[in-house]
């Protein structure tokens, strides 16, 4: 599908082009969610471009990633996709500017997308020319990563107080950390995209910059340093998120090898206690004619006492030196 956003009367309107018509007046920014054949060939007639394909646009070499056609820009990002979901990606999309047109090239629908669609209808400055709109969607981008990792930092707190609670007044911890252990592996992987998408937005935004300087574009160089600078921030935090929830790994693993270890002890107890009595029941259990004890009539009762004296002996033992 190929939306065109384009500046009219002091608004930004979307629009869908039919095949054949005349170009709209004011176009600014192109969008294209997963291009048809139809799309691909109107871009082409529009802005004179190639759209990569999705296996080009997945290449992880910069010089495939961010390259110049002429004097068209092509630049591609992994931008975070369904974060807060079971599932969170990165996606690639292609950014594009030539001949004063930003078309974007993409396959999944980012929430930032959505928050800039929705940001254009009221603030239709933001898509005053090509660069300032990709410029303010990359913004939108970074805006998204940072609620993430608030989101995250939110969720390592909870996890925290699960994990380093203090007894309750039963004096027990829970049994199972299967959740906690699910939360900080999701979180840790949120953290990765995080990071990924990083990564590739500073490449781009250096790429980005290096353009701008050569065409004198001052108002939006500032605003490529900025976020540069909001990027830089992000990347630190995101290693702090990082090294907070492998403490939590290595806690909860830890907490876990505890109640294991209580389990092996209670176990190992519990077979040192019931040691002694087999111990005499084997003795008198024994088919031997010459056993004093098997014709004396307290025999039976005296076999038991000294059983449940065996057993009784070595728990209080066990209680007193605090292994119990």
């Amino acid at each position: 599908m190929l939306t065109l956003y384009c500046r009219r009367g002091g608004r930004i309107v979307a629009e869908q082009r039919v095949p054949g018509e005349p170009l709209p007046d004011g176009l600014v920014w192109a969008d294209m969610l997963d291009p048809s054949s139809q799309d691909i060939q109107q871009i082409k007639q529009i802005a004179g471009i190639d759209v990569p394909t999705p296996e080009e646009m997945r290449e992880i070499e910069s010089s495939s990633r961010l390259y110049r056609e002429g004097l068209a820009l092509f630049m591609t990002a992994s931008v975070i996709n369904q974060i807060d979901t079971p599932a969170p990606e990165t996606r690639a999309i292609t950014f594009v500017l030539a001949d004063g047109l930003l078309t974007t090239v993409r396959y999944a629908t980012p929430t930032p997308f959505i928050t800039f669609q929705s940001r254009i209808a009221s603030q239709p400055e933001l898509c005053a020319s090509a660069e300032i709109a990709m410029v303010e969607l990359l913004d939108a981008v970074v805006d998204r990563i940072a609620d993430t990792l608030e989101g995250v930092d939110a969720e390592v707190g909870a996890l925290s107080k699960a994990i380093f609670a203090p007894l309750g007044e039963s004096g027990s911890r829970p049994q199972d950390y299967g959740e906690e252990l699910k939360r900080i592996g999701l979180n840790a992987i949120r953290c990765s995209k995080v990071d990924e998408s990083l990564v590739g937005l500073s490449r781009l935004l250096t790429f980005f910059d290096a353009n701008m300087r050569m065409l004198g574009q001052k108002q939006v160089r500032v605003r490529i340093k900025d976020l540069q600078r909001d990027i830089i921030s992000l990347m630190g935090y995101v290693e702090r998120m990082s090294e907070k929830l492998q403490l939590l790994l290595d806690a909860t693993l830890g907490m876990v090898n505890i109640q294991q270890n209580n389990i092996i002890k209670i176990f190992s107890v519990i077979a040192v206690v019931f040691l002694p009595p087999t111990l005499v029941a084997s003795i008198y259990g024994m088919n031997f004619h010459l056993m004093p004890e098997l014709d004396w009539n307290f025999g039976y009762p005296m076999a038991l006492l000294l059983m449940l004296m065996s057993a009784v002996g070595p728990y209080f033992y066990f209680r007193r030196r605090g292994w119990l």
